[in-house]
């Protein structure tokens, strides 16, 4: 598509990374609407799309609010990925003497075009952008960082670098991490296989979850009922130990046998579902086993029964004979929890009542495993 016209701002160029394009320039609040656009997450075909979270609309009202509260102090600078479309041309003339030669001055050509088709993505001041669009003032000089790239990838693996720091949803930032190949710190790539696991159990129709977690790119009237996070925690305890069901395929250096990993979770929670079909897929509030304590304990119990089913040809059986013997003893849907003295629908997603459902779990089938069957 021909751009009809062009936004021109003075900028300084330099160069990050490996010849990356890195542009330092001023807009008015109200031109940001004009160039960018906001590419928020979602799904289409199972493939994830974007990278932004929704909008937080009382966080927008606040920054709006401040806009407009009088003359203010707003350096808070717009990070954007800008097409290769753009366009800069060096100022000429002789520079001054003891100049640090830093960047290169000259002008930025921006091409216009309707929104969706712009030639700049925002990937960090998604909600200071709108509060712009919507200030009275509209020129309010906005300081903005823009790199070259139309490489998804680059712009996620930005996004998360830029953010990681902030009070982003953990689901957001869950759900990207399978994407990008950017070296992460060590919090965040202690997520990513998890989270990659994660996808595919929401995304396989042979998965006891399919269409049943919540992620950050599901629409409000989505199916999703199983809180992700929960998920995720469960398989990073399971990895953290070569004794865990699935850290057991978890190697340094040459690579992890994640085929193995995601069959353990099939067996185990296809065993699940089968034995509590009357708690799953149901809302947490109306069954404990989809709650997060429920997940989060069940997920403990994991490492224990699939260390028994250790060498046996038919794994699934051995597991669902176990959780067999166990169910009398689970209150997912009703009545109250022998040995930890709380009904069905007093345990919360709190540190103390996962832990004291993952002992009391633990416990029960060790028992069991004594008895005769």
């Amino acid at each position: 598509m021909t751009a009809r016209e062009y936004l021109r701002v003075r900028a300084v160029k330099a160069e990050q990374g490996q010849g990356t394009g890195v542009f330092a320039f001023f807009l008015y609040g109200a031109d940001i609407d004009r160039i960018a656009d906001i590419s928020r997450v979602r799904r289409e075909d199972q493939e994830l799309k974007g990278f932004q979270r929704r909008e937080i609309r009382e966080h927008v009202k606040e920054i709006t609010s401040f806009l407009d509260s009088g003359p203010v102090l707003f350096p808070n600078a717009i990070i954007l990925a800008l097409s290769p479309e753009v366009d800069f041309a060096s100022a000429r003339g002789r520079a001054p003497g003891n100049m640090c030669e830093v960047g290169d001055a000259g002008t930025l050509s921006i091409p216009l075009y309707p929104e969706g088709e712009r030639a700049a993505w925002i990937v960090d001041g998604q909600q200071r952008s709108l509060a712009l669009a919507a200030a009275k003032n509209r020129q309010i000089a906005v300081p903005v960082i823009g790199f070259v790239s139309d490489e998804v990838a680059t712009q996620r693996e930005q996004f998360i670098l830029v953010n990681k720091s902030k009070k982003l949803p953990t689901g957001l930032i869950d759900e990207l991490l399978p994407e990008v190949s950017v070296q992460l710190p060590r919090n965040l790539a202690a997520r990513q296989l998890p989270s990659e696991l994660c996808n595919a159990l929401n995304s396989d129709p042979k998965s006891p979850f399919h269409g049943l977690i919540k992620r950050e790119s599901d629409p409000k009237n989505g199916t999703g009922i199983v809180s992700d996070n929960a998920l995720i925690e469960a398989m990073k305890a399971s990895l953290r130990t070569t004794a865990g069901a699935l850290g057991q395929f978890k190697q340094n250096g040459d690579g992890n046998d994640t085929t193995a990993m995601y069959e353990t979770l099939i067996t185990f929670w296809t065993a699940v579902r089968d034995t509590f079909p009357d708690a799953w897929g149901k809302p947490p509030k109306e069954s404990r086993l989809m709650h997060s304590v429920g997940i989060r304990a069940m997920g403990a119990l994991m490492d224990m029964i699939m260390f028994r089913a250790d060498g046996i040809a038919d794994k699934a059986s051995v597991v669902r004979d176990i959780l067999r013997r166990l169910a009398p003893q689970c209150r997912w849907t009703a009545g109250r929890w022998e040995g930890l003295g709380l009904a069905w629908n007093e345990l919360q997603s709190t540190p103390q009542h996962i832990n004291k459902l993952s002992e009391h779990l633990i416990r029960m089938e060790r028992e069991l495993a004594r008895m005769p069957a």
